[in-house]
């Protein structure tokens, strides 16, 4: 089994395996979906590959994040858990760290994000020797609203380098229709793939470029629950 897996069987066999050091972009319509096949990614990688994972949240709270897979009825191994809250302290201004979940100031403090991702990835590699290490970023369109392409390219340069050199993997989450196709186009440099997401006709579709010799094809998917199925090509 690969180290690292979409965790949707049909994506995962399309493109055999997702090489260590990748770093991936996931963009998609708002509504679409995404946060789900992120959760998956989430799941699969923790509990199915025995990874560490380290998400960083601008959208919503850790806790919020915690709860979902509860009543999802997902049990996370929470030793391998790392939520970076950038969404608390910006709310109620009141926000306590725990083992799973530290918190940065809010979405413009990419230094303070940064430090705590740093710090998990030394928990997790140094303290826990956990090898195998994903890295979430949901999402760089709310970083986009704080800061310039130039400063999010420049504290994404350092991290998917880092994910390389690791052998982990990275995925980035976009809301596509946000931004311009310049700055989608510098963000895209950074990553070895793409898993896209698009809407038509009230139907959602997924690919995945970058990955394998050539794209997969475009997979209807629809959610049920927590789980996303494959209904046809």
């Amino acid at each position: 089994m690969s180290d690292y897996s979409i965790g949707i069987k049909e994506l995962d066999t399309a493109i055999e395996n997702i090489r260590k050091g990748s770093n991936i972009m996931l963009i998609g319509p708002p509504m679409s979906g995404k946060e789900i096949i992120l959760y998956n990614m989430m799941y699969q990688g923790a509990v199915k590959n025995e990874n560490a994972v380290i998400m960083v949240t601008t959208r919503e709270s850790a806790t919020h994040i915690l709860d979902w897979f509860k009543e999802s009825g997902l049990a996370l191994p929470l030793s391998r858990i790392g939520i970076v809250d950038c969404v608390t302290k910006t709310l109620s201004g009141v926000a306590v760290e725990t083992e799973n979940i530290k918190i940065a100031s809010s979405p413009v403090d990419l230094t303070g994000i940064g430090v705590k991702i740093s710090q998990f990835f030394e928990e997790f590699f140094m303290k826990k020797n956990i090898q195998k290490t994903q890295l979430h970023i949901n999402s760089l369109s709310t970083i986009l609203m704080y800061s310039n392409i130039q400063t999010v390219f420049r504290f994404l340069h350092v991290f998917t380098g880092r994910i390389k050199s690791a052998g982990a993997l990275g995925v980035y989450v976009l809301e596509s229709g946000m931004h311009d196709e310049k700055s989608i186009a510098t963000l895209k440099q950074l990553f070895d793939g793409m898993i896209e997401v698009k809407s038509e006709n009230d139907k959602n579709y997924v690919r995945v470029t970058g990955l394998s010799a050539k794209p997969t094809p475009w997979f209807e998917y629809e959610i049920e629950g927590a789980g996303i199925n494959i209904v046809g090509k």
